[in-house]
């Protein structure tokens, strides 16, 4: 990472948390930080906007939908503290993108290697539903990383609103989104894969193994 873009990545994360656009989630997250569930009413919830976070000099772009209302909204990183943590966390560090196995706190050591998470939606929205008016507001922040990120070769998408919005960002026609299905363009490739909810990993839609075959697919291309 060079000076210049250490500084860039500091500006636009500063603007991401500051946001107030989309006044539905900035009153929500607000909300949910103040009415604290009870499992972490002793917590104080970071309540903002999120950033993207990893490497900033990394092939491999992994992009999600929102933050968790009590996950990421309360720490301050995505993927961090909620159900889809450990799932994320611990592929990553199999497949040598993450330094720990684990997502717990937003000091807590993880440190991305070749990977940087960002999302679609950077506050979590009710139900996990963003209006498609907030997912357009939201857009320029993704706009403004890929500008940032020059090194970026392969996006994968975590569920259908992630693929759609990489779409988008990349200029290229969406095709029938599904698990573990790869998209080569002129100069990058585009892969994706159901998202690690609970909804989809208590169920059985997506398996443990299912899950790696997609970061061993990504590491693959990232080399």
């Amino acid at each position: 990472m060079t000076k210049s873009q250490l500084k860039t990545i500091q500006s636009l994360n500063k603007s991401i948390a500051s946001c107030k656009k989309c006044p539905r989630l900035s009153v929500y997250i607000r909300d949910v930080a103040k009415n604290k569930v009870r499992r972490f009413k002793e917590e104080k919830y970071y309540g903002k906007p999120l950033s993207g976070f990893g490497d900033v000099g990394a092939k491999l772009l992994i992009v999600g939908l929102a933050p968790a209302a009590h996950g990421g909204n309360r720490t301050g990183r995505m993927f961090t503290g909620d159900s889809s943590r450990d799932w994320v966390a611990k592929v990553m560090y199999k497949h040598g993108f993450a330094s720990i196995p684990t997502s717990q706190m937003k000091d807590d050591g993880l440190v991305l290697h070749n990977a940087y998470i960002t999302a679609a939606v950077r506050c979590a929205p009710p139900q996990n539903k963003p209006t498609k008016e907030e997912m357009d507001t939201c857009f320029e922040y993704l706009e403004q990383e890929k500008e940032i990120l020059k090194n970026i070769t392969t996006i994968l998408c975590l569920g259908k609103i992630a693929y759609d919005a990489t779409c988008k960002l990349y200029g290229v026609k969406s095709e029938k989104f599904g698990h573990n299905k790869l998209f080569t363009y002129d100069g990058f490739k585009i892969l994706t894969s159901y998202h690690p909810s609970k909804q989809n990993t208590q169920t059985g839609r997506l398996t443990w193994s299912q899950w790696s075959a997609v970061f061993a697919k990504a590491k693959k291309l990232t080399k």
